[in-house]
């Protein structure tokens, strides 16, 4: 059985932590980036993990991509599909292509990406499919509606294709982070952080590291019998469906 897992935007912030983990796990990791190709080569340097440039939301690039991963390393067993953008701001105000970049990036890109590697996963009767979904896909949040949209669709995504392959061996499953501490969090006006930090009942920001867990459990064999199944990691943020 092959032991290589590609995670998709797998060099900065929770994607890094992920890569990272999956490494330390056994794993041949095959992570990969859409634009900061010096912070990917940096991160390469440090870890010695594989980075791959494409983008996700394009499906002949990411089959082509998924390819080369195949040709370099060998069959892909783990999928973590994390790779996402935000571009926010009130639906009145918001123009076509800020909505449908961060649908192409963060909803299309399960198909883009789980398509070129789920056919081989059902052939050798194992795989994992992690997809990384969000908070606000469970409950919305303002100014999001093209991120909150495309992270519930991710959801609905998983719990499907679980059902789909669970006979295959293959078990699919979502992470629903909270708020985690990374640059994109702390990039927030320190008065608004003050906000959500006040919200969250443990009191602080989540760690990638905590994430990164997660996947490692999901990943490994210990996990046969955990399909269709939605982590939430927010630090006890509840919410009415939740």
């Amino acid at each position: 059985m092959s032991n290589v897992a590609i995670v998709t935007g797998g060099t900065r912030g929770i994607g890094a932590a992920i890569s990272k983990g999956l490494k330390d796990a056994g794993y041949t990791v095959a992570a990969t980036y859409a634009g900061n190709t010096q912070a990917a080569e940096a991160f390469k340097a440090e870890t010695g993990i594989h980075v791959y440039k494409w983008d996700v939301s394009d499906p002949e690039a990411c089959a082509e991509g998924v390819g080369k991963v195949v040709s370099d390393l060998g069959a892909v067993e783990v999928l973590v599909n994390n790779a996402g953008i935000t571009r926010d701001g009130w639906f009145h105000k918001m123009d076509y292509e800020s909505w449908s970049a961060v649908i192409r990036t963060n909803l299309d890109s399960m198909f883009t990406m789980t398509r070129p590697v789920i056919e081989g996963m059902r052939e050798r009767g194992h795989g994992r499919i992690i997809n990384i979904s969000s908070i606000n896909g469970q409950k919305g949040q303002l100014g999001q509606a093209n991120y909150s949209a495309a992270k519930a669709g991710v959801i609905g995504f998983t719990k499907a294709l679980a059902q789909e392959n669970a006979r295959k061996g293959i078990t699919v499953n979502a992470i629903c982070p909270g708020y985690i501490d990374t640059d994109m969090v702390a990039a927030v006006p320190e008065k608004v952080l003050e906000g959500i930090i006040s919200g969250i009942p443990v009191g602080r920001l989540g760690k990638a590291e905590e994430i990164a867990a997660a996947v490692r459990y999901l990943a490994s064999n210990e996990a046969g019998f955990m399909t269709g199944a939605v982590m939430s990691i927010n630090g006890g943020q509840y919410y009415a469906n939740g």
